[in-house]
């Protein structure tokens, strides 16, 4: 029975594995320094290096991807999860490139949480990839990425709750990757 559903799985093209995702910009577990406070790349100090990723096995009819990462331990010290990056990315991409988001035109970027209170940054200046910088001991970072069976159609500056919005009903897998960084 086993072997007829393996073989059945690979007739459909199914893939039990799933989309992974993964970056060289993540050494044993530990987001590299540069993609965070401790790089060279800073903007009103907001770290603005991203990290290179890359993905595979993604589902037949992925028309585009959702990318978001997310610090959930920066709840206790600031009262919410920490949104350092959305994009939304064309859906022929297997990759994006260390600092996409300032490179890549053909990403769009979502408001990240530099533009809070705590960041103080404008709307502007926080549409791009903002990197680690915990204030108060090491925290791991989620990168999620989401492929969707369409496009996203958002104007100008916008939120995660609208990008959220707009993919419900439209995912067809996800994968997450996990880095940690230090203060």
């Amino acid at each position: 029975m086993k072997k007829f559903i393996f073989i059945l799985m690979i007739l459909l093209g199914v893939n039990s594995m799933g989309m992974t995702l993964e970056s060289k910009g993540i050494k044993d577990g530990n987001i590299s320094i540069e993609y965070g406070k401790y790089g060279d790349n800073i903007i009103d100090g907001m770290p603005t290096l991203s990290i290179p990723l890359k993905w595979r096995d993604v589902p037949k009819g992925t028309k585009s991807f959702v990318l978001v990462m997310e610090d959930y331990d920066a709840v206790p010290v600031s009262g919410f999860s920490w949104i350092h990056w959305i994009a939304l990315i064309p859906g022929d991409y297997t990759e994006l490139k260390e600092n996409a988001s300032r490179d890549d035109k053909k990403i769009l970027q979502g408001i990240n949480s530099w533009v809070s209170s705590m960041g103080g940054l404008d709307r502007e200046k926080a549409s791009f990839y903002g990197g680690p910088a915990p204030p108060d001991r090491e925290h791991t970072y989620i990168f999620k990425l989401c492929a969707l069976d369409k496009e996203i159609k958002i104007d100008g500056t916008f939120y995660l709750n609208e990008v959220y919005k707009a993919m419900k009903g439209h995912i067809l897998g996800s994968a997450e990757l996990e880095g940690n960084y230090n203060n």
